[in-house]
């Protein structure tokens, strides 16, 4: 694997594929509004990992994958591109590792297996995301503060415990955990071996499970096996089993822009069962 400072991407196609055409300036707007139009345009998914394909970190592939062929990815290839992107218009950042919560017993020892960014505007560190699928911040969260933070998609908050910062999300009136990280910088290569473990393995829910997402202006979009749903923010919401993988194949395509890669993998995946 490169580090992101071997090779330099396209700036200009990849704000054609998010659809971007704001400020270059290093400035928390800037990042804010890439970070929003990057989540509404680029999905999360693995399908990758699902149909046993490799995923690769380089930055030529990221950009071949993510930018170029009507894909997306999941944390890694999600936030090591944004890194280098936001690194590109002189955003001071560092990468970070978090061990998920989410849907996970409260007493059980998680492995670091996503990462996030820490960047610095003005002195103000914040937290940015592109990369946990249908419940990651759609806006930079201020690392400074516990009060909750406003975002185009939900009420989040960031709880320190001594080094450690958990990350919470507001559902139903009620602050459910997300993920827990400290500042410890990660380099690009520091993730390889989690990459490893969550595209290979057995263990891994991303083998066997298919996950799409999301964030568009009003609505989040979410596919978890056969069940597609769509969150309103008015607190909406509308569910639709699918029945086969040309079905899902269809939603893939007309609702998250994903381009299958391989549909003849996807129909014996779905017939063994997601």
């Amino acid at each position: 694997m490169t580090t992101l400072d071997d090779d330099r991407i396209d700036l200009g196609a990849y704000f054609s594929r998010i659809g971007y055409s704001g400020s270059h300036e290093a400035s928390v707007d800037t990042l804010a509004a890439i970070q929003a139009r990057h989540m509404a345009c680029i999905p999360f998914e693995n399908l990758d990992p699902l149909l046993g394909r490799p995923v690769r970190l380089d930055l030529p592939s990221l950009a071949h994958k993510l930018v170029h062929s009507r894909r997306g990815g999941y944390c890694f290839e999600q936030n090591l591109l944004f890194s280098h992107v936001i690194g590109r218009l002189g955003i001071e950042h560092i990468g970070l590792a978090a061990r998920v919560l989410w849907n996970q017993p409260a007493d059980e020892d998680r492995p670091r297996s996503h990462m996030l960014l820490l960047a610095t505007l003005d002195g103000v560190a914040y937290i940015a995301d592109v990369g946990f699928g249908g419940h990651c911040p759609s806006a930079p969260l201020r690392l400074d503060s516990e009060a909750p933070q406003q975002t185009p998609h939900g009420n989040y908050r960031l709880r320190r415990d001594g080094a450690d910062y958990t990350l919470l999300i507001n559902i139903d009136n009620a602050w459910r955990p997300v993920y827990r990280f400290d500042l410890c910088p990660q380099l690009p290569v520091d993730y390889v071996a989690a990459n490893y473990y969550l595209s290979t393995s057995d263990d891994s829910h991303f083998r066997h499970g298919l996950y799409a997402a999301l964030a568009t202006p009003g609505e989040r979009r979410a596919l978890l096996g056969h069940r597609y749903t769509v969150r309103k923010d008015d607190g909406s919401s509308a569910r639709r089993d699918l029945s086969d993988a040309d079905e899902i194949a269809a939603v893939l395509r007309e609702e998250f822009g994903i381009a299958v890669p391989d549909m003849a993998c996807l129909r014996a995946v779905v017939a063994h069962g997601i």
